[in-house]
């Protein structure tokens, strides 16, 4: 934001050997992932990423396979009950698992973060499987593990280095070791997933992402320009479970910390569940709009403790001009969300946690664009509508079970985050009290 100051919205930075163009602001941004949308939906072509997805998938691939792959993604997500009672009834199984789970501390001092990712996890892992797994299954812990790895690797040193001098990093293969290993855990298991599946195959109803697939495989067998295949969808699967359960996970623990640290805030949010629903009617996420400021609590926690401060880079597909910059085809852009959650001409009060910044003078939710928290344009993330109803219906359930507290004694938490590919909370604990007999 400080470089943006000095250079303008759209500045260059030198990674070694290329060119990253950073657009800082909303009006940069919107004018590269909205206004041209299609110019920018190219993904660069790095070192690091080549070597562990081969262009394959959906969010490192590029041109007619992302294409294909994307357009299946979504048309999938739909059918399988993207804010439907599908995928709607899992989220709210997971959420009552959760409940339990913190309810049987009995208001003792608790983690939350293993808990929480396990859950969301498990909705993911439902949409892509047909199913869940026990908490302490095997496989299901292996699976955890990978894919927090491959989430944490993403942004480190070792990451950054094999992008600016791959021919080096090659020949120091220990850093690089576990993360490739990680990845194959993932492959592995969306392999063997899909043989089940293939020796099972419920033509006339499918159940889940990967009965989906290869039932599009099957459609298209004859077609040369198709490139649905098991390695694509090996790679669509470990794109799902990447995206879709680490960032909703984090952006969660940060809102139960932001309840810990704004005990006022945490008491509007339950009196306004209370008294528009009582202490034991169902809260669904079709009732969204009768908890406006709850709402909006949900929309500033994910705007005050954002889990990623860029979206993900872009590349030009063509030359093209913005706000006055000349931008060659081929360039890697980086928008800098983190600028427009900030920025104060936007925000009355951008460094303070304030649910007000979602609500109308009359105390109506209101949906602000400038929250990019789930990229724009193109590229924008396929699972946002699902991504909202889990937030929304975990939160809710939590918030309405328990009081969360900090344990007896701690006076103070931090706030800052582990600085990584996804900004999640510092490892803390707080105590779940229970709000009414039966919690």
């Amino acid at each position: 934001m400080q470089m943006a100051k000095e250079y303008g919205a759209i500045y260059t930075i030198w990674s070694l050997t290329f060119p990253v163009v950073i657009a800082s602001g909303y009006e940069a941004v919107k004018e590269m992932l909205i206004n041209h949308s299609e110019v920018f939906s190219g993904r660069p072509v790095t070192p690091f990423y080549t070597a562990i997805a081969h262009g394959k998938g959906i969010v490192l691939s590029n041109g007619h396979t992302w294409k294909q792959q994307r357009k299946f993604g979504i048309a999938t997500m739909r059918k399988l009950g993207m804010g439907k009672k599908g995928v709607q009834g899992q989220i709210e199984d997971e959420a009552r698992e959760l409940v339990e789970t913190f309810a049987r501390a009995k208001g003792q001092p608790l983690d939350p973060s293993s808990s929480i990712l396990a859950s969301f996890f498990n909705v993911i892992c439902a949409l892509v499987f047909g199913h869940r797994y026990p908490v302490d299954d095997k496989d299901f812990l292996m699976l955890v593990e990978a894919n927090d790895y491959n989430n944490k690797f993403g942004g480190t040193f070792f990451h950054l280095m094999y992008e600016a001098v791959p021919w080096l990093m090659k020949h120091i293969k220990w850093p690089y070791k576990e993360a490739f290993a990680a990845v194959d855990v993932v492959l592995s298991h969306a392999r063997k997933e899909t043989e089940a599946h293939r020796a099972q195959l419920a033509v006339h109803d499918p159940r889940d992402f990967i009965d989906y697939y290869l039932l599009q495989m099957e459609k298209s067998k004859n077609d040369p320009t198709s490139t649905y295949d098991d390695t694509n969808l090996f790679y669509c699967i470990s794109d799902l479970l990447l995206a879709g359960s680490e960032t909703t996970s984090a952006t969660l623990q940060w809102g139960l910390l932001l309840m810990v640290t704004h005990p006022d805030i945490q008491e509007k949010v339950q009196k306004e569940m209370e008294d528009a629903f009582g202490s034991s009617q169902t809260i669904g996420y079709q009732d969204r709009k009768k908890l406006p400021y709850t709402l909006a609590t949900i929309h500033e926690s994910q705007r005050f403790k954002t889990i990623l401060l860029t979206g993900n880079p872009r590349q030009s597909l063509q030359d093209v001009t913005i706000l006055g910059s000349f931008i060659p085809k081929g360039t890697m852009v980086i928008p800098d969300v983190h600028s427009i959650l900030f920025d104060p001409k936007i925000w009355e009060t951008p460094r303070k946690f304030n649910p007000n910044h979602f609500l109308d003078k009359d105390g109506k939710f209101v949906d602000r664009e400038e929250l990019l928290i789930f990229g724009a344009g193109a590229r924008m993330c396929l699972g946002k509508e699902m991504a909202r109803m889990e937030l929304f219906t975990f939160f809710t359930s939590l918030l309405r079970a328990f009081t969360f507290k900090l344990p007896e004694g701690v006076t103070d938490v931090s706030l800052e985050p582990i600085w990584g590919l996804i900004m999640s909370p510092q490892r803390y604990k707080l105590c779940a009290v229970p709000r009414f007999s039966e919690s």
